[in-house]
């Protein structure tokens, strides 16, 4: 009872906490390192946008693919081993995409989606079965953690290959260091028995989470906050550049677009695990999508393009933590957490991989991104209403 007051203090938690934290830090770097390159890529090896869009595409197809896997391999051999697992197959997939060589690039990329679908899907039931009393804090460190290496990868990108002369698939590669001490941080957890109670997980698997609306609106709504933030990541730095700024500025401020995340990363499931419910938190992160996007309208001024990507940022850091958050707060249980986050990861994810890929076919098509931008702004509007119903206070499996 004491541990679960204060699980910070046994060396057992210490040490889970410190695995979840380098796992978390290897959740987005894969993804974000790319977009700042995607011009260097594209100049390279002679592929279209769509082809480009492709690479940020990739990930979330392979999200979608293993997402609804994960929940299943974890309950049967546990969620620590299966996330090992999933760190190995995202070291393997960075590791092959440094070749440099075209079909590897994009074989790795799936192989790294694939390694990122698995924490991505079974760390909110890691969290919800060893931290029950402190879901919202756990959730705001991991996601902090994810968004912190998201940002930099975002930043270091165009330096390491720019400023070291690296070729970019090599900068890409680079990344696979940080999957090192994650991998011996987490060597512990395998030594963790599951305590499974079968006869309650047994019943929890008649009444699939698929069956529950509020669980599909928790999906749509992490789908539809995905799609934005992997468009942006994929394409603010080309539209940043048709506004007038130039590659290097557009790759910075796509990197301060995610560091100014972080404050609401944390902030928001505090916030949303002690609320009655969480529409007001939906409404907000509506509003700053709205009005930063209303911003890329405008031409040629730089204090405005700043100001939208500070209003992305804000965004983003309130939406992806609260998506997750959500994963917690809506099922009674780790077994529930753990599946409704194989659907809303699954389906969401496949609902996010439309956005990179299509974004840029639009812009084959019509040279602007002024219809791009529209259709963000008609994503938002869907996304505040998923949300304000997903944000009520009920259980996905509760009659």
């Amino acid at each position: 009872m004491n541990e679960q007051r204060n699980p910070w203090k046994t060396p057992q938690n210490v040490m889970l906490i410190l695995g979840i934290v380098f796992i978390a830090f290897n959740l987005r770097p894969a993804i974000t390192s790319v977009g700042p390159l995607i011009g260097i890529i594209r100049g390279d090896t002679g592929i279209s946008n769509g082809a480009a869009g492709l690479l940020n595409t990739l990930p979330l197809l392979a999200f979608a693919a293993l997402s609804p896997l994960a929940p299943a391999a974890g309950q049967r051999f546990g969620k620590e081993k299966i996330v090992y697992a999933g760190l190995l197959l995202l070291t393997a997939g960075i590791v092959l995409r440094a070749a440099g060589v075209l079909p590897a690039v994009y074989a790795g990329t799936a192989m790294a989606g694939g390694g990122i679908a698995i924490g991505n899907v079974l760390l909110p039931g890691v969290v919800k079965e060893r931290f029950p009393q402190h879901v919202g804090t756990m959730t705001g460190v991991y996601t902090t953690s994810m968004v912190l290496f998201a940002s930099a990868a975002s930043g270091l990108s165009l330096p390491l290959t720019n400023g070291l002369d690296l070729p970019w698939n090599i900068s890409l590669g680079a990344w696979a260091l940080l999957c090192v001490p994650a991998l011996l941080l987490w060597l512990p957890q395998l030594k963790v028995k599951q305590d499974q109670s079968s006869r309650a997980a047994q019943q929890e698997k008649e009444t699939p989470v698929w069956r529950s609306p509020l669980a599909w609106q928790v999906t749509f709504f992490m789908g539809l906050q995905s799609f934005l933030f992997y468009c942006l990541i994929t394409w603010l730095p080309e539209i940043l550049q048709a506004r007038g700024m130039d590659a290097a500025a557009a790759g910075w401020l796509l990197s301060l677009m995610q560091f100014v995340s972080l404050p609401l990363s944390f902030f928001i499931p505090v916030l949303a695990a002690r609320l009655p419910h969480q529409k007001g938190i939906v409404a907000g992160i509506s509003i700053l999508y709205t009005a930063g996007l209303a911003g890329l309208f405008i031409h040629g001024s730089v204090p405005v393009l700043v100001l939208c990507v500070i209003l992305f940022g804000l965004a983003q850091g309130g939406a992806l933590s609260l998506s997750l958050t959500l994963l917690g707060l809506r099922a009674q249980t780790a077994s529930q957490a753990s599946r409704l986050s194989g659907m809303a990861q699954s389906l969401g994810y496949l609902l996010a991989a439309v956005g990179p890929f299509s974004a840029g076919v639009l812009f084959d098509m019509y040279q602007s991104w002024t219809s791009v931008i529209v259709i963000f702004i008609v994503v938002t509007a869907a996304m505040f209403w998923t949300g304000t119903k997903a944000g009520e206070d009920r259980y996905i499996l509760s009659s």
